[in-house]
């Protein structure tokens, strides 16, 4: 793809298969989040759906092998196709985020990041924000660091183990089963003073991320941010192109 487009054009290489539906639904959300009137108008993407790269939370809690190796091994492949910008819709994975920069020339655009400047489009300056993530990023502290530099502090839900049983059920194909288990956590997140309910993995938004929802208003989707931080990035160099 990347000769296709040729050179001065920007290439999205999206580190995907963490989950693979979760990765589709980012891609759908980078479409949506494109100020586009034709095709043209759309960023160029090359996705690695990357399934087969071991588990996140469970290495992270020592409990199975590093993913480090075949995340590196998907972005040499965005690398050999042109890409001139990385994103991962992966929250848990980006415990490595640093990892892999230092292994890649190319900016690797950082999902929390993304997420504090949604937070920001929302008005919010900071306060306590809740996290709907999996253990392996709440163990990695990646929310409470990158977010804490804005001001904002995180809290967790009550019932941590109902939020993983949902993004278990979601990986299986059963989001609707885990929509009332995220619904619960969400609402006690804001019964304890957030403002801001964050879907910190890119399971949830498949089961819980509904605009008619009583929830809606509370509810960040890092997807969402993620993808809307895409476009942001690539427009400069598309103007240039």
């Amino acid at each position: 793809m990347a000769g296709s487009e040729g050179p001065d054009v920007p290439l999205l290489g999206v580190l995907g298969g963490m989950g693979p539906m979760a990765t589709v639904d980012f891609l759908r959300k980078l479409v949506e989040a494109t100020p586009a009137a034709r095709d043209q108008d759309h960023l160029a993407v090359m996705v690695a759906q990357a399934a087969d790269i071991p588990d996140r939370t469970r290495a992270i809690l020592g409990e199975g092998p590093d993913p480090l190796p075949a995340m590196t091994l998907a972005l040499r492949r965005l690398e050999a196709a042109g890409a001139t910008r990385l994103a991962i819709p992966c929250n848990t994975a980006h415990h490595w985020h640093g990892a892999l920069q230092a292994l890649t020339p190319v900016p690797i655009l950082h999902i929390v990041d993304a997420v504090a400047a949604g937070l920001a489009r929302r008005g919010l300056a900071g306060g306590p924000v809740g996290l709907l993530a999996t253990d392996g990023t709440l163990r990695s502290g990646l929310y409470p660091r990158h977010l804490g530099r804005h001001g904002f502090t995180c809290r967790v839900p009550a019932d941590q183990a109902a939020v993983m049983r949902a993004v278990r059920l979601v990986k299986a194909g059963q989001g609707a089963q885990a929509r009332p288990l995220l619904e619960a956590a969400a609402a006690g997140l804001v019964a304890e003073g957030c403002r801001q309910v964050v879907m910190a993995c890119t399971e949830i938004p498949l089961a819980l991320a509904d605009p008619a929802g009583p929830a809606s208003a509370v509810l960040l989707d890092a997807t969402d941010a993620l993808a809307r931080a895409c476009v942001a990035a690539a427009a400069p160099a598309r103007r240039a192109a």
